[in-house]
C-alpha cells in the first residue's frame, strides 16, 4: 500500500488535521488517501451538530463510541476526515460542515470543485 504525496487542495504541504481524536484513514492525523481508501477520507472537517445528525440518518454513527473498532465517538467542534463524497452529499443538503484547505488532501479535487471547499473554508485569510 502505497501512500498518496501529501499535498493539500492549495497546492501545498498537508498538513495535520487532528491528533486528538486521531482521525484519518491511516489514523496518523492526516487526510492522506491510498487506492486502498475506497471512500477517500480526504476532507478535514469541523464537526458541527447538523452534519453529524446528517451523517447518523444516513447510516454512519460518527457519535456513539465504538471501542471494538478503537473509535472514541465525535463532537462537535473536533476536527475529522471525512470521505469525499459524503461531504459532497452533505453540501448539497445543506448541511457541510466547514473545511481546513490546508488539512484537505487534493484527490479531494477528484469528487469535490475547489470553490466549493473554499465556500466552506475556516482558513481563507
Amino acid at each position: 500500500m502505497s501512500l498518496d504525496k501529501s499535498v493539500n487542495v492549495l497546492g501545498t504541504d498537508l498538513q495535520s488535521c487532528s491528533q486528538d481524536p486521531l482521525t484519518g484513514f491511516f489514523r496518523d492525523g492526516y487526510c492522506r488517501t491510498c487506492a486502498e481508501d475506497v471512500g477517500m477520507h480526504s476532507v478535514c472537517c469541523l464537526l458541527d451538530e447538523a452534519f453529524l445528525a446528517f451523517s447518523k440518518d444516513k447510516g454512519n454513527d460518527l457519535l456513539t463510541p465504538r471501542p471494538e473498532f478503537g473509535f472514541p465517538g465525535l463532537k462537535p467542534g473536533q476536527l475529522w476526515c471525512l470521505c469525499a463524497d459524503r461531504w459532497m452529499e452533505a453540501y448539497e443538503s445543506g448541511v457541510a460542515p466547514k473545511v481546513r484547505l490546508q488539512a484537505t488532501h487534493e484527490k479531494t479535487l477528484e469528487r469535490v470543485p475547489l470553490e466549493l471547499l473554499k465556500e466552506k473554508a475556516l482558513d481563507m485569510h
